[in-house]
């Protein structure tokens, strides 16, 4: 640990001396190899063994330093930069982001979290009776929450959920996913001729933290004429290839912040040009949105105007990407980032459940990437509550300060475990010592 730390203070005062900050002399560096070493790169506490990453990301020392860099050019001259210079970071950082998911800069956007982006999407679609929003069951709490919101105000659109069970397989999605659309789609109405239907399809669902066939579920609701927005929180930076001009969703959100290491909180809203009439403003309403009441009206401010500024944010995050796409360039690029990630979330997954004594979710590996979720041992029959859930953070945390999610899913206890490229194979044995404890607790607590 001694060791690990100075490094980690070697590193800290090159980057106070500006020597790991820059492109140029960033790429004059040997990045560390991928496991351990990799911690002088990031601020963890030393003894802190971090299985969660996806949920609110990790900054690399060197984008950090760069937003320091960023903030303090910002408060020289705020007129100056937010007036005249941060638009043209914020084109770059657009350009680039597009150009990783395969879509076209000007169908992208930058919002504050994948959260934001969704509910911009749904609360821009103009609702009319017997519309319907389709869900799952594993849709992420709080985009479910905004569709249950949607649901009970005017003019109350009608809320389907698809039921998702895992273990399960992709072929068996599929099935369950195009008959569940067939359904709701074929449901005698009279507004039947005039209703429209928005799905909501995880790219990578977060719990549990596995990969849906998300284009083969675009695709069903192409062909049934039902409009698909993807949860993508989980997807760049851990989801190879995505190619969005391909795949050709109506709507696309993924969080910049948690697999691509840009600062907190930032994520990338994709509207194809097809569809952004359907956006007529961000939230908040920007001060340049055109209203057709407005005397001199032309038609609506373009997409890309409406977000550019709208209110007054720290635009760092934002701005973050492009230190973020540069420190995964030096790394050796996202193929080679995630060839680690994955063969180390599949490895370490059944290591760590046959030191639990349990099984891995996916044992063919279809439906994992970089989160791989093995179950706990805590019997079936222990339901959820926030009682035992607390319980197992506080363990994991207080106590051994280790963390990966631990959450309830078809009568079973799991956890999510989010792998990097600071984790090595031992990790996985400080965390079933951890979960072991923890485990042992609530047995203990639900006999009480």
């Amino acid at each position: 640990m001694h060791a690990m730390t100075d490094m980690k203070t070697a590193v800290s005062s090159e980057l106070a001396q500006g020597t790991l900050t820059s492109n140029v002399e960033l790429a004059k560096q040997t990045p560390p190899l991928f496991g351990h070493a990799m911690h002088k790169l990031f601020e963890f506490d030393p003894s802190y063994v971090n299985f969660n990453h996806g949920s609110y990301g990790s900054l690399p020392m060197p984008v950090r330093v760069a937003c320091d860099k960023l903030s303090a050019r910002i408060e020289a001259n705020p007129d100056k930069f937010l007036r005249i210079e941060c638009v043209h970071h914020w084109i770059e950082a657009r350009t680039r982001v597009a150009k990783l998911i395969g879509a076209n800069t000007d169908e992208c956007v930058l919002v504050p979290n994948t959260l934001h982006g969704i509910n911009t999407i749904l609360r821009n679609f103009e609702w009319h009776e017997g519309d319907i929003i389709i869900e799952t069951t594993t849709t992420y709490n709080a985009v479910s929450r905004a569709i249950r919101h949607l649901g009970d105000i005017p003019p109350y659109p009608q809320v389907s959920t698809c039921n998702l069970q895992f273990p399960t397989t992709h072929a068996d999605i599929l099935e369950n996913w195009r008959e569940h659309i067939r359904r709701v789609t074929s449901e005698k109405s009279d507004l039947q001729e005039t209703r429209k239907v928005v799905a909501l399809i995880d790219a990578i669902a977060a719990n549990p933290g596995v990969r849906l066939p998300w284009k083969e579920m675009v695709a069903i609701c192409r062909d049934a004429g039902v409009w698909s927005v993807v949860d993508a929180a989980h997807s760049i930076g851990q989801e190879l290839d995505i190619n969005l001009s391909e795949a050709k969703p109506d709507f696309w959100v993924s969080t910049c912040h948690k697999w691509l290491f840009a600062k907190r909180s930032c994520s990338v809203l994709y509207v194809p040009e097809r569809n952004q009439h359907v956006i007529k403003s961000c939230i908040p309403t920007p001060r340049n949105y055109c209203s057709p009441r407005d005397e001199g009206y032309n038609g609506p401010q373009s997409f890309v105007n409406l977000f550019q500024r709208n209110g007054t944010i720290d635009y760092v995050p934002f701005l973050s990407v492009n230190a973020a796409l540069d420190f995964r360039q030096w790394l050796g690029g996202e193929h080679k980032i995630n060839e680690y990630t994955h063969n180390l979330a599949i490895a370490g997954g059944k290591y760590l459940a046959s030191l639990l004594g349990t099984s891995v979710m996916d044992p063919a590996g279809d439906l994992t990437l970089n989160m791989v979720n093995v179950e706990l041992p805590i019997p079936g029959d222990i339901k959820y509550s926030n009682e035992i859930n607390k319980l197992l953070i506080n363990t994991l945390l207080v106590e051994w300060n280790v963390y990966a999610v631990p959450y309830y899913h078809n009568g079973k206890w799991w956890t999510r475990c989010s792998v990097q490229i600071w984790n090595e194979i031992s990790d996985f044995e400080v965390l079933a010592n951890a979960f072991k404890d923890a485990c042992q607790r609530v047995v203990e607590f639900a006999k009480q």
